[in-house]
């Protein structure tokens, strides 16, 4: 329920607007005086406060001044002795409104109203912004994760060019991120191209963008990603796959900073920190004609090999962990504790996709699991394209039920359904069919159980 505090020393004032409100199903605190007003601010978790300017004790104004650097509940100031002069003061010190007494009610109303929505809008406005531009920290520490983070340290402050290299899902990406988080670009834009999903005709386009008419397609002038990273930062992931023609545009801006846009003429300056990445061997690349060797050395001025998952297994506990955790938060469910058999199980496996892989493999767990992730969860739902996850599963399998039939299921999905149905038909006839029951035993809403079952088509034995 919306909470709102009125602060006024009047207490006929008060007890109208305590009225007023609660019969528009507010919940309301009130106060005579500006210091018990703070310390319910710092108490409650207040939504809005009508505010009386003149008060004994502390003005109206002192408390408002206060008040913004322990909540972010917005002000609406009242006084039956205002003028442009102390609205206006309000408004500087951050105050969302100003009334005069006597109030009307229709315009308090609707102050009170506008004002919770502005409030809710610059929540949902930080939270967005926090996700958004929040970089994960870099989990680990074996010794290759710690020469990364100690590489990140010393070349971020840099315009020092960095290539990047490891195996498709290993985080080039986040150190990336880090490099320029770090760096002192860090208040401009952090660029990212992926240069093999760009067909190689349309590349130079998307790099330095191209004026109107200059193809078919180009109905009207685009500014490329050079220039929109301009007084930032440059990531160019999958370098490896670029077009040789492309190649030699951007060893070009690397030499002279500077770039022409397709079908242009005009020579554009641009001021950017290039940051690469490939999980292919750019070495070989270049003995069979494939990537140019001037531009290897230009891109290659520090070099930072991201080790893959496979070789460094002693980080997965933590690595997992974080996962579990995010992916609870994302589910809005209570987190699953992983066991100690499952976290050995999981850094039995081989991890061909890396820490993606791991990802993914925790979201499949956090879902089909109970309260607590066990090595039986890790066996059943291991990557099938995994051989040795597999074998692991059979194993288990025909250790604990001879009879399960592998051949009937065409794919993965149609395992996973089956395994979920029979779970949840398991916990359903336990629980006699107490669908709150089962909810909360398996950890899910119950309105999704309730989509399970008439999903998989679930009914209760007669």
């Amino acid at each position: 329920m919306t909470t709102i505090l009125i602060i006024d020393d009047e207490r006929p004032i008060r007890s109208s607007l305590r009225d007023i409100l609660e019969y528009e199903d507010y919940k309301v605190l009130d106060v005579d005086n500006g210091l018990e007003g703070l310390e319910l601010l710092k108490k409650e978790k207040i939504d809005l406060v009508l505010c009386d300017i003149k008060m004994n004790k502390m003005d109206g104004m002192e408390v408002l001044t206060a008040a913004q650097e322990i909540a972010e509940a917005p002000f609406i100031m009242i006084s039956g002795h205002g003028n442009i002069e102390t609205a206006v003061e309000a408004a500087k010190r951050g105050a969302y409104d100003f009334l005069e007494k006597p109030l009307d009610l229709n315009r308090l109303l609707i102050t009170v109203r506008n004002a919770l929505e502005k409030g809710t809008l610059v929540k949902e406005t930080k939270v967005l912004k926090k996700k958004v531009s929040r970089t994960k920290e870099i989990l680990g520490q074996s010794s290759g994760i710690n020469l990364i983070k100690e590489t990140i340290d010393r070349v971020a402050p840099t315009d020092a060019r960095v290539l990047i290299t490891g195996e498709n899902g290993s985080g080039k990406e986040l150190v990336a991120r880090w490099l320029h988080e770090k760096s002192n670009r860090s208040s401009s834009s952090l660029v990212e191209v992926n240069c093999a999903a760009i067909p190689s005709e349309l590349i130079e386009s998307e790099l330095f963008g191209h004026e109107k008419g200059s193809f078919t397609s180009a109905v009207k002038q685009r500014i490329g990603k050079f220039e929109q990273a301009n007084g930032g930062t440059l990531f160019l992931d999958e370098i490896g796959d670029m077009s040789l023609s492309a190649q030699a545009k951007v060893l070009r801006a690397l030499q002279e900073n500077k770039i022409t846009r397709v079908g242009g003429e005009k020579e554009i300056d641009v001021n950017v920190r290039v940051i690469a990445a490939t999980n292919k061997d750019l070495l070989k690349e270049i003995e069979n004609g494939n990537f140019r060797m001037d531009l290897y050395h230009r891109l290659s001025v520090i070099l930072i090999h991201v080790p893959s998952l496979n070789e460094r297994v002693d980080d997965i506990p933590v690595i997992a962990s974080s996962f579990c955790e995010e992916v609870c938060s994302e589910y809005n469910i209570p987190t699953k504790e992983i066991s100690d058999q499952a976290m050995k199980a999981l850094q039995g496996l081989p991890w061909s996709g890396n820490i993606r892989e791991l990802r993914n493999m925790i979201e499949r767990l956090v879902i089909l699991s109970d309260k607590k992730i066990t090595d039986t969860e890790v066996h059943l739902y291991a990557n099938p394209s995994s051989s040795h996850a597999s074998s692991a599963r059979v194993q288990f399998e025909s250790k604990n039920n001879p009879a399960f039939d592998f051949d009937k299921f065409d794919s993965f999905q149609d395992f996973k359904d089956h395994a979920e149905k029979e779970y949840i038909n398991f916990k359903l006839d336990k629980n006699v069919w107490n669908v709150s029951k089962t909810a909360d035993e398996i950890g899910i809403q119950r309105s999704h159980l309730y989509h399970k079952i008439e999903k998989f088509g679930l009914k209760r034995a007669e």
